[in-house]
């Protein structure tokens, strides 16, 4: 069977198996071509390994009983989709707001700051620049700006974990 055939069929199992769960969603499916299966999950409140193993276990008993691998030659692997991972979904980006995040365009171009705003056309990030200096007499002034940016100009969006 195609490895497309595979991955829409495996894809709906997954949405079969979240429907009784609405605050948790497919992120990405990859099908590598030695029928390794891998699911990224993620839910509106992020998604706990305990839910991950239970998706595990659903969707490899209704692969099994497909018969879509009919010699049983698959292997499963279910995660969260990863802070390294870029946001896929108008529903990832949600979840997100307020969140640093570094942006990259289609132009290359980079843009860090924080997710303020999601709507259907784009995001509105807030970017800062110059630094506050604590404790000196001499400080240039930390000054935020706005900037707005469509999803059709994003090439990628990347959660920044800062410390």
């Amino acid at each position: 069977m195609h490895n497309e055939t595979q991955a829409e069929r495996v894809t709906q199992m997954v949405e079969e198996i979240l429907a009784a769960d609405p605050a948790y969603f497919l992120v990405e499916l990859r099908v590598k071509p030695v029928n390794n299966l891998k699911v990224f999950l993620d839910g509106d409140h992020g998604i706990t390994i305990e839910k991950a193993v239970q998706v595990n276990r659903a969707l490899y008993k209704k692969i099994e009983e497909s018969g879509l691998f009919p010699s049983g030659d698959f292997s499963l692997e279910v995660s969260s989709a990863g802070l390294d991972e870029p946001l896929r979904l108008y529903r990832q980006y949600g979840k997100n707001t307020g969140r640093s995040v570094e942006v990259v365009l289609h132009d290359g171009s980079r843009k860090e700051g924080k997710l303020k705003e999601v709507n259907e056309e784009g995001i509105v990030l807030e970017e800062s620049s110059g630094k506050v200096s604590a404790g000196k007499a001499v400080s240039k002034k930390q000054e935020l700006s706005y900037h707005a940016y469509l999803f059709n100009n994003i090439k990628s969006t990347k959660i920044q974990v800062v410390f």
